[in-house]
This record gives C-alpha cells, structure tokens and sequence, in this order.
C-alpha cells in the first residue's frame, strides 16, 4: 500500500512538473486610460501570479489554453485564454475597461415652479444648501492624491472563500506578501511630511528667521532636520499653530547645536 502511494506521489509530481515544463515565460503590457502599476495578473491555470510596473508591463509562465485572470479596483477585472499565437510570439496586450459607478436617482423634494420669489418662499431649505440637504452622496473631505489612490487600491479588494467558511482576501494578502502595500505607506507618509513642511515654511518662515542670521543655504538642511523628526506629523494632524512654532524653535535650536557642534570638530 505504501510503495502504491509513493509511485502515485512521483507520478503525479512527474506529471506536474512535465506540464510547468511546457510553459515559458510571457511578456505582457497592460493597456488602461490610467495609472496601470500593481495590478494583479493570476495564471488560474498554473497558480502562478504577478504584479504589473508603472508602465503595465509584466511577465508570468504560461502557455496556450491558460487562463489569464487580471484584478483591480480601478479597473473591470478580465478574463483571457492564451491563445498559440501568443504563446509563440511571448507576448500579450491587455485592454482594460475602468469601472464606472453609477449614482441613484436623486430625488430633490418639491417641485419647483421656474418662478424664483414662489419657489423661495414654498421651499424648506436653509440659507446654506449643500449636497446633504438636497440627498445627494457627497464627500467633505479631500481628494485623494495619485500616490493614496494607489495605497487604497493596494489595501483594499474583495474577499474570497478558500473553504471551512475562511475568507481572505487575496488583493490585499498579495501586495503585502510583495512589499508594495508598505512601500506605497512609506512613499505617502513621505508626501505627507513634505506638504506638510512646506505649508510650515510659508506660514512661519518669516517669524522664525526674523531675528536669526541662520544662512539661506541651511534653512533647507534645518526644515529637513525638522520633518524627520517622529512627532512631527503627528503635530501637522494637529493644526495647533502654537505648538507648531513652538516645536519649530525647539528644533532651530537643536539644528544650531549641531551645526556649531560639527563645526568645532
């Protein structure tokens, strides 16, 4: 019974590795209205996966009558077969569709005549009328920048059932297993702390260098040395202008400490 099952073993692993052996690497090019980089690409066919560059450009093992599945967002996740000739020629072009959402119907409330002084004094709504008032979905906040929309799209996506009633969610599992999701977390708190600083220099600049003779050239060494400082963002989410100042000296006076330290060295 034993040696049947480990001939079955190598028969099967034989097999398998006869079939991965057929497969050859493919070059493909996403094709997209927009920003391509870090979208999935599944071989369900082989199990094999990979992610797209900034340009849309990946390549995956794969060979004809493979099932290419490619999964974002952003975009319409798609379907494809290998076919020969792609196969032959090692490589593949991907359009992709942007998914598009649909808003509900708006309703708006009374109807309005088209006769300004009898709608004014018929209609319910405040002095200050915003898109909550009038039921449509609307957002206060800003809107995201290029390097969150991809943050967001990296640590998002949908769940997956893999049995037993467990889920994961394999978008999001994906870009961690890859390093991309703390990568683009690193790129935003960068962004982060370069606007913030640079709102700082406009607003206390003036103020700081009043009555400091600390030299042009070495204001962009001490704001630099300021920002990576690992209170510093937490300060700017604050918006508290005196504390703001006040951490800026402090750090002036540090920058100073040191740069008159090296200069007696």
């Amino acid at each position: 019974m034993k040696k049947t099952k480990l001939l079955f073993s190598l028969v099967a692993s034989l097999f398998a590795f006869l079939l991965q052996a057929q497969r050859s690497e493919i070059k493909g090019k996403l094709i997209a209205s927009d920003d391509v980089e870090g979208i999935h690409i599944l071989n369900k066919t082989a199990s094999k996966f990979t992610i797209s560059n900034d340009k849309g450009e990946f390549t995956i093992v794969a060979k004809a009558t493979d099932t290419l599945f490619i999964s974002s967002l952003v975009y319409e996740n798609k379907e494809i077969i290998i076919t020969e000739e792609q196969e032959s020629s090692n490589s593949i072009e991907i359009k992709l569709e942007e998914k598009v959402s649909e808003l509900d119907k708006v309703v708006v409330g009374k109807i309005l005549t088209g006769s300004l002084q009898s709608d004014l004094e018929n209609s319910d709504a405040k002095t200050e009328i915003n898109f909550y008032d009038l039921g449509i979905p609307g957002n206060t906040k800003l809107p995201l920048t290029q390097n969150e929309k991809k943050l967001h799209d990296a640590d998002g996506g949908s769940w997956g059932h893999i049995g037993l009633g467990f889920g994961v969610n394999f978008h999001k599992l994906l870009n961690k297993i890859s390093g991309r999701t703390k990568k683009l977390k690193d790129i935003v708190e960068l962004d982060d702390r370069d606007k913030c600083i640079n709102r700082l220099r406009i607003d206390y600049e003036s103020i700081l260098f009043e009555n400091d003779t600390l030299a042009k050239n070495l204001r962009n060494e001490y704001f630099l040395f300021s920002q990576e400082d690992e209170n510093f963002l937490s300060l700017c989410k604050e918006d508290n202008d005196i504390k703001l100042l006040e951490f800026l000296q402090q750090k002036l006076k540090a920058y100073r400490e040191n740069l008159n330290s090296s200069n007696n060295d």
